[in-house]
């Protein structure tokens, strides 16, 4: 008995030491802080499974050490002090489309993580929109499957995007609604519509492929804020949108996240809200949350409860940024830039 107690405790004293290197190890290789880390449009998804923040953008080959388009992920546990990234997907496992790659984003999904991104072949043009300022070409987001959130994901169809391939679209994100149906919200481009829109489309249960047609809920030019002093169909209007992304409140509202260019052409973070709470609207669009050249945000709560805002600024060699919000009910409130979480 005093013997089986003696290992036991020796056991436990290996599986201690173990678990005191595989932390040293973890926090010696959690070297970056924010300002270190090349993002654009950053999705972090808070793992429940492993108590882990996975960051992901588009593959920069010069920190992941991984050539071509593709995403990779930064890992953390504080929110502070990240990982080097490794890639995840490459869109060479695609046939439509290898380019691009941008705003990764990845949902656990019926017990699997699902990765949705934007790729396009400028190879294979499209009709142009009315102001025609830049070539219009074959462009949509993905998904893509993996049983971790470290991947590899394989694409669901390597030969086809989810909204209809003569549109020209980015910046897909999943919403699931009250009945448990998933949906894509995209931005459809303005460089096609001129005023560029929301849209959104239903998908089916193992997210592959879209389900009927896509429905209208916004443009861009609804924002009453964005008064160019043009209109959609002058040749010089950028009525742009970006990066939605949706968001129930404590007391039932929806929101959506999604980004424009200002009056003095910065790029912000603004907001709309569902009148109806229901993902067909109609929508209403409040003052915008952030901006000093920041946008493509998300929201994610951490692991203590707390709901966090991350966008990237500037738009150009753009960084992390993380917001502490509050959730207002039927709006959102930001509560302070967490800059301490940009230091070592």
């Amino acid at each position: 008995m005093r013997r089986n107690l003696q290992l036991l405790i020796g056991l436990w004293a290996v599986l201690m030491a173990a678990g005191s290197i595989s932390h040293a190890q973890t926090a010696g290789a959690a070297a970056l802080t924010l300002p270190d880390m090349p993002l654009h449009d950053p999705w972090i998804l808070a793992n429940d499974a492993d108590r882990t923040y996975y960051l992901y953008t588009s593959n920069v080959p010069a920190m992941s050490g991984v050539p071509g388009p593709g995403t990779m992920v930064y890992r953390s546990r504080d929110l502070q002090h990240w990982e080097k990234p490794v890639e995840v997907f490459s869109t060479s496992e695609l046939r439509w489309a290898q380019k691009g790659a941008w705003a990764p984003e990845v949902h656990r999904w019926q017990g699997r993580y699902y990765l949705f991104t934007t790729v396009h072949d400028d190879s294979k043009p499209l009709p142009p929109g009315r102001n025609a300022v830049r070539p219009t070409y074959r462009r949509g987001t993905i998904s893509a499957v993996s049983d971790s959130p470290l991947g590899p994901f394989h694409p669901l169809d390597p030969d086809a995007p989810l909204p209809p391939d003569n549109f020209m679209t980015l910046d897909g994100t999943l919403y699931v609604d009250p009945a448990n149906h998933p949906w894509l919200v995209y931005a459809h481009e303005w460089l096609q519509k001129t005023d560029g829109t929301i849209e959104a489309v239903r998908l089916n249960d193992d997210l592959s492929k879209r389900v009927g047609d896509p429905i209208f809920l916004f443009k861009a030019s609804d924002a009453p804020w964005l008064d160019q002093g043009q209109t959609p169909s002058t040749t010089a209007a950028q009525y742009v949108t970006d990066g939605p992304e949706l968001y129930r409140t404590r007391d039932g509202h929806l929101l959506m996240l999604w980004s424009s260019y200002s009056n003095d052409d910065t790029y912000i973070q603004t907001i709309a809200r569902s009148k109806s709470g229901a993902i067909e609207g109609p929508w209403e669009q409040l003052a915008p949350l952030v901006y000093e050249d920041s946008g493509h945000g998300m929201l994610f709560h951490t692991f203590d409860g707390s709901l966090m805002l991350v966008l990237h600024r500037p738009f150009r060699n753009a960084r992390g940024k993380l917001y502490e919000m509050k959730d207002a009910g039927d709006h959102l409130e930001v509560v302070r830039e967490r800059k301490d979480l940009d230091a070592p």
